[in-house]
């Protein structure tokens, strides 16, 4: 029996990889999904019926989700875009050292509500971070950051490494 761990595509979303009808599990190297009859009888709550859920999509396991960005480039800056709806800006950490961006937060559940009572449950809660290592220097002290709508906007400004400088050569 292999067990397998849930991808990060799956925990966000919440979704489980299926597999077809005509699947044929001798002849499978590696195995894509947990199904009930694999699972260990230690996974099963106390009703047989109702087995326990394998992976939680909370941080209560200590994983931290990962955020979806876009990274692109204008003439004059960096501008990185993220989707952070329900966390408020005063939750978000973004920080920069050296040449990586951080952006650090948590998403928090309003309500409390029994596994049992979920007919889906796909949103990711609990921490999340993401860290891009960028493209070319930046000028730190003009770093802006800004919410609306759920989308995090981090424009960068480059710096003006690029430019040539002639420099005067003296005799003496």
């Amino acid at each position: 029996m292999v067990k397998v761990k849930k991808s990060f595509f799956e925990r966000l979303t919440g979704s489980t990889n299926i597999e077809p009808e005509n699947y044929d599990r001798e002849t499978s190297i590696q195995p894509t999904a947990v199904y009930e009859e694999d699972r260990p009888s230690s996974m099963f709550s106390a009703s047989p019926e109702k087995p326990m859920q394998e992976e939680s999509l909370t941080s209560g396991d200590g994983s931290e989700g990962q955020l979806t960005i876009d990274v692109y480039q204008t003439d004059t800056e960096i501008v990185i875009k993220s989707t952070i709806a329900g966390v408020k800006p005063e939750d978000l950490d973004v920080s920069i050292s050296n040449d990586m961006l951080t952006i650090r937060g948590e998403r928090k559940k309003e309500e409390q509500t029994p596994e049992e009572n979920y007919y889906y449950q796909e949103c990711y809660w609990g921490m999340f971070s993401r860290s891009v290592i960028l493209p070319v220097d930046v000028l730190v002290d003009k770093i802006e950051a800004s919410m609306k709508n759920g989308i995090l906007t981090i424009r960068l400004p480059k710096s003006d490494t690029n430019k040539t400088k002639k420099i005067q050569v003296r005799g003496f």
